[in-house]
């Protein structure tokens, strides 16, 4: 009798143990992938920041170039 209970429970163990490891596989990629994400996301903002510094200080020179007086018959 005991051997007609055991195949069952090794089937289900087997079952657990192939959903447990399916289970961990999808934890790693969701992690990778959240990684991933994370560091685009980072990288995005630094750029964002960099263009817009560099907009400014373009918007600056402009602004000053436009102000300063104009020379007059020089070549």
């Amino acid at each position: 009798m005991t051997a007609t209970s055991k195949k069952p429970r090794d089937q289900a163990e087997s079952i657990f143990s192939k959903t447990r490891t399916q289970s961990m596989s999808l934890d790693r990629i969701n992690s990778e992938r959240d990684a991933v994400s994370q560091a685009r996301e980072a990288k995005t903002a630094r750029l964002r920041e960099l263009r817009l510094e560099k907009e400014a200080d373009d918007m600056a020179a402009a602004v000053a170039l436009a102000a300063s007086p104009k020379r007059a018959g020089k070549c």
